[in-house]
């Protein structure tokens, strides 16, 4: 039920895109500790990355950044990507500084988003305060411009709505994909009853490095992200990021129809992201919550009335009219 990315033109030549649609962001979270007794998940939400990051960034208008967290062993590994995400994925990776997007600038930020995932990888073996045996996945979203950059270690899952149908943004790493099961056996690692070596339901993750010891080895499970960029248009209206809580009882295009119906309705999306979850949760969802829903157009502010509503309105009578009609109606028995 869901486009796949392959059915769409390479972004990577930024000025072929015939389409100067700029889009208008905004967005909304909800997070939810669901039928867990700890919550793990943590979640980042910047609508205007340049200001965020102060005149020291010189990069592309409009720019945000989104990311989700899915921490497992415990909350460490999720809270710390969260509470050093600005440094770790801007400043100690010398992220490309450009006021124009071009091919320089996007090889640029994609270099820098693998090296931000691998640094963060590394620098949660060298902090104390989290334990070995905690790990995070993660899924960032950049956008600048009407590039939107997607980068994925886990399976927390993003998914673009264009003119309503849902494009998957980033594929679920899960030890039973072919692919994914393919490169850990080639790296010694085995799967056992959908867990990699027995252990953990994904094949790439920050963190775990009781699983990835001695530092420097080769480990079948990655920290290395999967990026997928994409030139935004006006038909596209919206990208929802989200951790696997909701994706496990929800398919994507599911997740985009109510959404859509959702904004339609009310143009929140902050009530859009609540519902999702209470979707989850209704599905008997057994994990913890997180979803972002960020959309690309300004609030449309008109009052839109179903056909319905209208026909009522037209119908509708006052009270003096009723009791003219009333007498009439005696009258006439």
């Amino acid at each position: 039920d869901v486009k796949s990315l392959d059915e769409f033109p390479d972004p990577c030549n930024i000025e072929s895109t015939v389409l100067q649609f700029v889009p208008s962001i905004r967005s909304g979270s909800f997070a939810d500790i669901g039928p867990r007794r700890y919550m793990e998940d943590e979640h980042i939400r910047i609508d205007d990355l340049s200001s965020q990051l102060g005149s020291l960034f010189k990069i592309p208008k409009p720019s945000a950044f989104y990311g989700v967290f899915d921490g497992h062993g415990g909350p460490e590994a999720a809270a710390y990507v969260r509470r050093h995400v600005l440094r770790l994925f801007f400043e100690d990776v010398n992220f490309p500084q450009s006021c124009e997007v071009d091919d320089d600038f996007l090889a640029g930020v994609e270099n820098s988003v693998r090296k931000s995932f691998l640094l963060a990888d590394l620098a949660l073996a060298d902090d104390c305060t989290v334990n070995s045996s905690s790990g995070t996945t993660a899924l960032t979203a950049l956008i600048f411009g009407r590039l939107l950059m997607v980068a994925n270690a886990g399976d927390c899952r993003a998914v673009l709505c264009r003119k309503g149908e849902a494009i998957d943004m980033s594929e679920d790493h899960r030890p039973i994909y072919p692919s994914e099961r393919r490169r850990v056996e080639e790296l010694g690692g085995f799967i056992d009853d959908g867990y990699l070596n027995g252990a953990l339901s994904v094949s790439r993750a920050l963190g775990d490095w009781d699983m990835k010891l001695p530092k420097g080895s080769s480990s079948p499970l990655i920290a290395e992200p999967e990026v997928h960029q994409m030139v935004l248009t006006e038909d596209d209206e919206f990208l929802i990021i989200g951790c696997d809580g909701i994706w496990d009882v929800m398919s994507s295009q599911h997740a985009v129809s109510l959404v859509r119906r959702g904004l339609r309705r009310h143009d929140d999306p902050e009530q859009c992201a609540r519902d999702l979850v209470m979707e989850a949760l209704r599905r008997n969802t057994f994990d913890n919550l997180t979803v972002i829903v960020i959309c690309f157009s300004e609030p449309d502010y008109r009052e839109q009335p179903s056909p319905r509503q209208r026909r009522l309105r037209c119908c509708s009578l006052s009270a003096e009219a009723l009791c003219s009609l009333r007498s009439a109606m005696r009258i006439r028995d």
